[in-house]
């Protein structure tokens, strides 16, 4: 019955990375310099497809702590995690009935959708600590990881087959298949996320409060006052924390604007495409190794080995020049993806208390999405002041430096450490 539980609940990482994989990391960059937003300088997308993400991680940093209190205090992770979902795919179908020249409709839809998405995030992570614990928790979350790189990288190859071949699938031509690419993904998303939503139960302990709506949200203020001062107490969650805010904040910029990144260098869309299928299949094994290594190694030190990959690859992405090039920093980003963001995951959810889990990882959500804020925001007035987009991502270097020695300071719960 635990695996049965732990598996359903990873099922969750299949069905929304479709959106990650297929949305936002492949089609959506593309389309809106190529056809939303044709005849725009492709310097003035980078920066409004960084603008709109800032300003939707903004949105969701300043909801998500209060969305952790009400879903713990109502014991209702799952409905408002399927709420989320929701508003989520019907952000992928109104992407598909879009037309040409609508990028400003393009850009608001994809930040709604963008901010659904992490939103159910905050209540997926917060289940983590009701299914497993200690070094399971690596387990569960990894193969979470791997399984959502699997799923998200065979809806994405079957949208990347439409794209290329739209006559065999009945498409009129490949502008067709991509905005049926979009609504498969709500499709994809909707469907898989039942497994959870039928065989994860709301943790019990959570079960108890009857209050109305608007009595927890007025509570939940002082809840989050009380958690943030005991976050402030613990010195070594609170290191943690800020670490993660740096080196979180270079990965997620490298996942959003690496696509863009590559046609800015005069890449062609099918290389960039199959980079991105490298990532995914690449990612699947890796994110699950990760989950193995856990007992002997612990969590911090995987971590800091996929920090200083991350680093040493955006130095040698100012070198790019061939596709080539795209399709090995590719194989290299898949290897340690999966895997920092996986026992990032996992570690947090180990050094806070379950019982306030959905507290805690909304605070673990907020500084990811904050941090997501000026990551793409860094890359985009770089560019536009300097011209060179292969700058941008240099700056991200800071990030993983400073993030990694933070790291390296923080104490690993010691059950984890001796493999327990």
């Amino acid at each position: 019955m635990k695996n049965k539980k732990i598996l359903s609940w990873a099922m969750y990482d299949w069905a929304n990375s479709a959106f990650a994989t297929t949305i936002m990391a492949g089609f959506f960059p593309v389309f809106l310099k190529k056809y939303w937003g044709s005849g725009i300088d492709p310097i003035h997308t980078t920066a409004q497809l960084g603008t709109t993400l800032s300003l939707a991680s903004f949105g969701i940093a300043l909801v998500s702590p209060f969305l952790g209190v009400l879903s713990d205090s109502r014991g209702s992770k799952k409905i408002f995690l399927f709420v989320s979902m929701l508003f989520g795919v019907a952000g992928c179908i109104a992407l598909g009935a879009l037309q040409e020249g609508q990028w400003v409709e393009a850009l608001i839809i994809y930040g709604l959708s963008y901010m659904a998405f992490n939103a159910s995030c905050v209540f997926y992570d917060s289940l983590l600590p009701s299914i497993a614990r200690g070094t399971e928790m690596d387990y569960a979350s990894s193969i979470g990881y791997s399984l959502g790189y699997l799923g998200g990288g065979l809806l994405f190859l079957l949208n990347v087959m439409w794209y290329l071949k739209p006559e065999w699938f009945g498409f009129s031509d490949g502008i067709m298949a991509v905005k049926a690419s979009f609504i498969s993904v709500g499709i994809w998303w909707f469907i898989f996320t039942f497994p959870l939503m039928k065989n994860v139960p709301e943790p019990a302990q959570l079960l108890k409060n009857t209050q109305g709506l608007w009595k927890m949200t007025v509570d939940s203020v002082a809840t989050l006052k009380a958690t943030f001062k005991d976050l402030l107490k613990d010195k070594n969650i609170l290191t943690f924390m800020v670490s993660y805010w740096l080196f979180i904040d270079g990965v997620y910029t490298v996942i959003t604007m690496a696509v863009d990144f590559g046609i800015g260098l005069g890449l062609e869309s099918k290389d960039l495409i199959s980079a991105l299928l490298i990532t995914q299949f690449i990612g699947f094994p890796c994110a699950w190794i990760f989950g193995l290594v856990t007992p002997k190694f612990g969590c911090r030190k995987p971590i800091l080995f996929c920090i200083f990959v991350y680093s040493v690859a955006v130095i040698l992405a100012t070198g790019m020049s061939a596709a080539w090039h795209f399709y090995a920093l590719a194989a290299v980003i898949g290897m340690v993806q999966g895997g920092v963001q996986s026992l990032s995951r996992s570690l947090f959810g180990n050094m806070v208390p379950a019982e306030k889990a959905g507290e805690y990882f909304a605070f673990f959500n907020l500084v990811g999405k904050f941090a997501s804020i000026f990551g793409p925001l860094l890359v985009a007035v770089t560019v536009l002041l300097t011209g060179d987009q292969r700058l941008g991502m240099m700056g991200l270097l800071v990030l993983f430096i400073v993030g990694g020695y933070l790291l390296f300071r923080v104490r690993e719960p010691r059950h984890l450490v001796d493999g327990a």
